[in-house]
C-alpha cells in the first residue's frame, strides 16, 4: 500500500492549510440528546424481524455484534414505530432508505429524510460486517463521531464490483482514516501548541520539519487501524455485490436473509427529484420468534 503519510505531511498545500487553519475557530457540533438507556433483556441468539411491503416480505437478522443498534431497533419495532412509514429514498443500484417518522402522513411530493427520534446511537463499526447486498445499516447526519440516526435505516442493493474497484474503495477508506488520524493528532493540545508557536514566529521551515518528524508516530498508530478486506469479503462484493465505499463509515447492524428480490423491486421503483418513489411504499415491521 502506498505511504499516504508522506504525501499529506510534506505537501506545501497541506502545510499552508495548517498554518492558516490554526488561526480559525473550530465550530462546535450541536449537542445531541442522548440515546435512551435500554434495559438488557434476554435476546435470542438470532433476532429476526419481518418487514412487509406492497412488493412482499423481507426477513432481517439483527447482529448481536452491534448490540446498541440491535436493541434500539427491537425497541422501535415492538412499539410499532415503523408501521406505515415509507421507504422514502430509493436509488437503484445503491440502497433503499426508510424510517423517517414524518413519512407516515407525508403528502405526495414532499421531501423527506429529516424526521428523527431526537437521539443518536453511538457508532458500532465492525470490520466483519460489510455493506454487502441485503445489509441493514443506520443512516446518519454528517457528524464527526459518525453516530447513527435513532430510527432511519437503509438496506443495500448495490452492484457487483471488480477487484480493482474494491481495492480503490479500500484505499480511499484508509486514506480518509489516516487523514482523520493526522487531524486528531495536530488538534491535540501539545501538538497544537507547537504549531501555534511556529505560526506566531512565522517559521514555516520549522513547521515543515516538525510535521515530517510526526510521520513515524502517525504511521505507528495507523498500522493498528488500517482496514483490509478478507478474501471472503472480496468474493462477496464480486459475486453478490454491495456498496464497499460505505464500509466503516455507517454502522451495519443486520442483513436480509429472505426476500433479496424485494429490495430489487423497491429499488427499481420510479422516483421524483427527491428520490422518493412516486407510489408510496409503506412498511410494517414485527419481531419473529
Amino acid at each position: 500500500m502506498k505511504n499516504f503519510a508522506s504525501k499529506i505531511l510534506v505537501s506545501s498545500v497541506f502545510l499552508s492549510f495548517i498554518f492558516i487553519s490554526a488561526q480559525q475557530p473550530k465550530p462546535r457540533p450541536k449537542a445531541q440528546p442522548k440515546a435512551p438507556v435500554l434495559v438488557a433483556t434476554k435476546t435470542p441468539k438470532d433476532q429476526l424481524v419481518e418487514l412487509q411491503t406492497i412488493y412482499g416480505r423481507m426477513v432481517i437478522r439483527l447482529y448481536n455484534e452491534t448490540p446498541q443498534h440491535r436493541d434500539n431497533f427491537i425497541k422501535l419495532v415492538k412499539e410499532g414505530f415503523y408501521d406505515s412509514l415509507l421507504f422514502h429514498r430509493v436509488i437503484k443500484d445503491f440502497m433503499i432508505q426508510g424510517g423517517d417518522p414524518v413519512s407516515k402522513n407525508a403528502p405526495t411530493g414532499m421531501m423527506l429524510g429529516n424526521g428523527e427520534t431526537g437521539y443518536q446511537i453511538p457508532a458500532e463499526f465492525n470490520t466483519n460486517l460489510i455493506h454487502k447486498k441485503g445489509a441493514l445499516a443506520a443512516a446518519r447526519t454528517d457528524n464527526p463521531l459518525k453516530q447513527s440516526s435513532g430510527c432511519q435505516f437503509y438496506i443495500v442493493q448495490g452492484k457487483k464490483y471488480s477487484i480493482t474497484e474494491i481495492s480503490n474503495a479500500r484505499n480511499a477508506m484508509n486514506f480518509q482514516a489516516k487523514t482523520r488520524l493526522l487531524q486528531d493528532i495536530t488538534n491535540s493540545d501539545s501538538v497544537k501548541a507547537r504549531i501555534d508557536d511556529f505560526k506566531t514566529r512565522g517559521d514555516k521551515d520549522g513547521l515543515h520539519n516538525y510535521m515530517v518528524n510526526l510521520q513515524p508516530k502517525v504511521d505507528e498508530i495507523y498500522k493498528t487501524m488500517e482496514f483490509n478486506y478478507t478474501p471472503d469479503q472480496i468474493k462477496t462484493y464480486i459475486t453478490i455485490g454491495g456498496t464497499p465505499h460505505l464500509d466503516m463509515n455507517y454502522t451495519v447492524f443486520g442483513e436480509v436473509i429472505e426476500g433479496l428480490n424485494i429490495i430489487d423491486s423497491i429499488a427499481g421503483s420510479p422516483t421524483d427529484q427527491f428520490n422518493r418513489p412516486l407510489k408510496d411504499i409503506r412498511m410494517k415491521a414485527k419481531l419473529l420468534k
